[in-house]
């Protein structure tokens, strides 16, 4: 083993590994994304993690994967290849919602698209196995985990294999990874084969014979949930249900060449864990040999995680199935040492980006018993119902934003990732929303509610809008006091499951009432390993197995989508369309409550300017008299 001194930021070249004295790497690790050394990248942090128990590790970034040379570049490692597609599932990372190609990759240098494959996990692991064809194959990262099963693929619209078969790899590392990678290289290093590594937590394998995993539920088969989509609904089920490290089965399921298998989670990691990852030398910095500026590092530099795991439960977010429903949070004493640090760089001006998480003011388990006894199967902890169980405190998040405010050189504190509004007004003290007005933003505060049609809402696992109208007027009230004037800036989001066109009206109608244009509009995206997607594909909720409207069709979701920025000229047609079709036409019209103008009146624009008057009356008259 080469004994990598651990302030060493990881090689990416053969020149590097030879400078630094390497006769070989233990670990190879392939990313789609360019090499960022900073912990809010995942390559960098199972990089580092590696280095610190003494494994040398080289990364190949974004490698030319049309030849396999590349995957030669930095010889054949001792232990394994490590393959991820980055930060990034790479097809949300290549395609819109709308399946159109994006023109730029904010994980490349340059901001460049096209340095990655689509499928890029499949792509690199059969590479590696070109290049060195008895070198165990893990893989791991977000592409890997959300696609650890019998998955249904928005892009080639049907039902794809576990991402393992399609891989050709040996193990799939799910969730975050830690734990799992260390206690696989030691194993390893001992001698270990790899078919025989099968009882790490947060892994996937496959096997043979089913006899073989006495132990494990048996799900529906590939085959059998590519075909019948009820089937697939179940099987879903059961692996939402069994998420979770205390009370979580090992799952098995049937594919054309073996059975996939999947243990239990990871549990989460303790404060002194995650206090250990963060304090590794990260040099928050791009890797020195990049000439361009990478974008992703832009809002991230001088951010702060101070959490992990989220128990809001949106349906929508893969977070559920990668990092749990438990929070592991950070020492205060962490965090501020990484502040500390933070101020001490030349680019630092002041300025603390983030301090969060998937859920910035989620600091601390949902409640005890979720310590005792694991999550809840069948219920969530917050969302469209709140747990009668629910512990809310902001307190230690509050003592942490002070303490954080009062570091020298620290200007302002800024609070970026999500807030849950729902979790704020559960609160009973208004100690948060206070220093969140007072302290944490700068003009308006972004959240979201996602919709205002409580019947869209319960399907995507949202507040009802009742309580965000709540969240509002205790906004309001709390800028009042401080004789501050601020604003909210809602996310919304457009043919979710369940979404009927007369929800799509009833936002518009909202929209038009408190006055806000949407500048950008948030489709529905079928992203694997989430409960939404499940309902886009069956046609079922999973929770329930009942059926669920699904707006599908293009013209459907383009009428839904127009209908959020019906101010626009340009979706006027659509907009009238989408009106006409719900029988809404008392909104086509030019009175305060109407969405759109009828289409005579873009005529009347046309028309010289006396008999345009003229034919406005006429309109005007006809809408007075029904």
């Amino acid at each position: 083993m080469n004994r990598t001194p651990i302030n060493s930021i990881p090689p990416l070249s053969a020149q590097e590994c030879k400078a630094r004295g390497f006769d070989g790497l233990d670990f190879v690790y392939i990313s789609g994304d360019a090499y960022i050394d900073h912990p809010s990248f995942g390559t960098a942090i199972i990089a580092r993690v590696l280095q610190s128990r003494g494994f040398s590790v080289g990364i190949l970034a974004q490698p030319d994967w049309h030849s396999v040379d590349a995957f030669r570049a930095l010889g054949k490692p001792r232990l394994a290849f490590l393959v991820s597609a980055g930060n990034l599932d790479s097809m949300v990372d290549h395609y819109t919602a709308a399946k159109k190609r994006r023109s730029d990759d904010a994980y490349t240098p340059g901001g460049k698209a096209g340095k990655r494959p689509d499928r890029a996990v499949i792509v690199y692991a059969n590479r590696c196995r070109e290049a060195y064809p008895h070198v165990p194959v893990l893989i791991g990262g977000i592409e890997a985990s959300l696609r650890r099963f019998a998955h249904y693929d928005y892009w080639d619209d049907r039902v794809r294999h576990s991402i393992l078969y399609d891989a050709g790899a040996d193990l799939l590392m799910y969730g975050m990874g830690e734990r799992s990678i260390v206690e696989i290289a030691e194993r390893l290093d001992a001698g270990v084969p790899v078919h025989e590594i099968r009882d790490v937590a947060g892994t996937c394998f496959r096997v043979n014979d089913a006899a073989e995993v006495p132990d494990a539920i048996l799900l529906p088969s590939y085959t059998e949930v590519a075909a019948d989509r009820r089937k697939y609904a179940e099987a879903f089920a059961v692996q939402f249900e069994e998420q979770d490290a205390i009370r979580g089965k090992r799952l098995m399921q049937p594919h054309e060449k073996g059975f996939l298998v999947q243990n239990p989670p990871q549990p989460p990691l303790s404060e002194a864990e995650m206090d250990a990852v963060y304090a590794l030398p990260f040099t928050r910095r791009p890797h020195p040999s990049y000439r361009e500026p990478i974008p992703a590092i832009d809002e991230v530099k001088f951010s702060i995680t101070s959490c992990r795991g989220c128990f809001g439960g949106c349906n929508f977010c893969a977070l559920t199935f990668h990092q749990g429903r438990v929070i592991s949070a950070r020492s205060h004493d962490s965090i501020l040492k990484e502040a500390e640090k933070m101020t001490r760089d030349p680019d630092f001006r002041g300025y603390i980006h983030d301090v969060g998480g998937p859920t910035a003011n989620f600091r601390k388990p949902a409640c005890q018993k979720q310590l005792r006894s694991g999550v809840c199967k069948n219920r969530s902890c917050i969302g469209y119902e709140r747990c009668p169980n629910l512990e809310v405190s902001h307190a230690d998040y509050v003592s942490l934003l002070k303490k954080l405010r009062a570091l020298p050189g620290v200007k302002k504190v800024f609070i970026r990732s999500g807030v849950r509004f729902d979790y704020v007004l559960y609160d009973k003290s208004d100690a948060f929303l206070r220093e969140l007005c007072a302290h944490h933003i700068s003009g308006q505060l972004k959240i979201a509610p996602e919709h205002i049609a409580d019947r869209t809402l319960y399907y995507m696992n949202k507040t009802p809008h009742e309580l965000y109208e709540q969240f509002i007027s205790r906004y309001e009230r709390m800028n009042a006091q401080l004789g501050k004037k601020q604003y909210i800036v809602p996310y919304l989001m457009s043919s979710h499951p369940g979404c009927t066109l007369e929800d799509a009206i009833a936002l518009a109608e909202y929209l038009k009432k408190i006055g806000h244009r949407p500048q950008q509009v948030q489709d529905f995206y079928p992203t694997p390993g989430t409960v939404s997607t499940c309902m886009y594909y069956t046609g079922l909720d999973p929770r329930t197995m009942r059926p669920v409207y699904v707006p599908r069709k293009p013209e459907e979701k383009a009428m839904q989508r127009a209908l959020m920025q019906f101010f626009l000229p340009s979706n006027f047609n659509t907009v009238r369309k989408a009106l006409r079709q719900a029988h809404r036409e008392d909104l086509i019209g030019t009175d305060k409550y109407a969405l759109v103008p009828p289409e005579r009146m873009r005529q009347m624009r046309n028309m010289p300017k006396k008999n345009a008057k003229g034919a406005k009356k006429s309109v005007d008259k006809r809408r007075r008299n029904g």
